[in-house]
């Protein structure tokens, strides 16, 4: 028989994996809540003009990337490579746009056609957050306070750093354009042939180039800070003031930037050491354009996406919660299994984690109960069924005791008041 496997860059979460997303997620969508963001969901297809749009027919996403489809009925469809663009359409298509400001928060899988690497998946999954009305540094702040709390509730701020740099305003990249395309043009037969592609349609997206040979150029390219005029610096210098006052740490990064035309003022990114060559673990910055390119109106915005798989590589296990430990249900008989099932949806309806063990031997059950890590076994036999009543014993300490089963719930939520659900620790 063939081997079946997932396809390339794509995964199956098995429980541990899982384990770890969930507490990334919980955590993040939690923190959210107190800066009073709302879960919102957009589709996983989207009609490909959301993205062309957006990031331009010279984007590497665009142009390599996207996972794209026809519908039957003729309509070009992609899977989405990020969450901002999908949650600007929704905010336009649902009419939103007289209700500023908008705080958003989602979650979800992302899907970009790359080759597969450590940390980078063709099916990854994103937490992110978007804030949409606000054109002051207040947001951008609040922004990368949210995303800093995610991060100390993960146990990782000691092992990430925060860096910073500012695009400036459109008058400011307009400036800064002239300058960069003077430059490169200098060195127009020694850039990849997609930068020299973007020259002419926008230079800023060479800035993005993963050319070895581009970067070696870009080294001595002209910085934007050179270009910014005096509300750009006073913006930069008020994102500044707000971090100091929130004491998170940050160093500014003159090389960091976005090449897309929408990116404006504060541009950031979490990196680590932990993970070699993928080092951004969670990166954003303010688009206030981006709207508009939608065919909206201008509406300021700024927000942030963190990689879950990668967030999830660096958490150490120490850090994760430790799971309730369950109850196991053994039925000496199969005649007395339905008695056993019949505790369990009592323990269930109470909270308790409850598992059946299934078979009827005793050794058996007891070693499969201490291999799930079971805290105590409910054992029925046939005095147990004649008396009315229950055997628990405790698997930590082998100590056992005869519990009238009508008294079962009771007696667990007074022995064992941390299995309920949601006592995790």
């Amino acid at each position: 028989m063939t081997s079946l496997q997932p396809a390339r860059g794509m995964h199956d979460l098995l429980p541990g994996d899982h384990q770890k997303h969930a507490f990334i997620i919980t955590k993040a969508l939690q923190i959210a809540a107190r800066y009073g963001f709302c879960e919102i969901s957009t589709p996983m297809l989207e009609f490909k003009e959301v993205f062309k749009r957006t990031l331009g027919t010279t984007s590497d996403i665009i142009s390599k990337e996207m996972y794209e489809m026809a519908s039957k009925g003729g309509e070009e469809l992609v899977l989405r490579p990020e969450g901002t663009a999908g949650v600007a359409r929704a905010v336009l298509s649902n009419g939103l746009t007289q209700s500023m400001p908008l705080k958003f928060c989602y979650t979800g899988p992302m899907f970009r056609y790359e080759r597969p690497q450590k940390g980078r998946l063709r099916q990854f999954h994103h937490i992110g957050i978007e804030l949409f009305g606000v054109d002051s540094a207040l947001g951008d702040v609040e922004v990368v306070s949210l995303a800093y709390d995610v991060l100390k509730a993960l146990h990782l701020e000691e092992r990430v750093t925060l860096e910073i740099n500012t695009l400036g305003d459109e008058e400011s990249r307009t400036h800064y354009r002239t300058q960069l395309v003077a430059y490169l043009n200098d060195h127009l037969t020694k850039l990849s042939p997609d930068s020299q592609t973007r020259l002419t349609r926008n230079p800023l997206r060479i800035l993005d180039s993963k050319d070895e040979g581009d970067k070696r150029i870009l080294e001595n390219a002209p910085l934007l800070k050179e270009s910014l005029n005096t509300a750009s610096e006073d913006m930069f210098a008020s994102v500044q003031e707000g971090l100091q006052t929130l004491k998170i740490p940050f160093r500014i990064n003159p090389h960091l930037v976005r090449g897309l035309d929408y990116y404006c003022h504060l541009a950031f990114e979490f990196t680590t050491t932990d993970l070699g060559s993928q080092g951004t673990v969670l990166a954003g910055g303010r688009y206030d354009g981006l709207t508009r390119t939608m065919g909206g109106p201008q509406i300021p915005g700024v927000g942030w996406a963190g990689g879950i798989e990668r967030l999830a590589m660096m958490l150490r296990e120490e850090d994760l919660p430790r799971p309730v430990r369950p109850l196991a249900v053994i039925a000496m008989e199969e005649r007395f299994s339905f008695k056993g099932l019949e505790l369990a949806e009592v323990l269930r309806q109470e909270g308790f984690r409850v598992d059946m063990t299934y078979e009827n031997n005793l050794g058996k059950c007891l070693k499969k109960s201490n291999k799930i890590n079971a805290l105590y076994a409910l054992i029925v036999g046939e005095e147990e069924v004649r008396s009315h009543k229950v055997t628990c014993k405790n698997l930590d300490s082998g100590e056992q005791m005869l519990v009238p089963q009508e008294e079962i719930g009771q007696f667990f939520k007074d022995t064992y008041p941390q299995g309920r659900t949601g006592h995790e620790s």
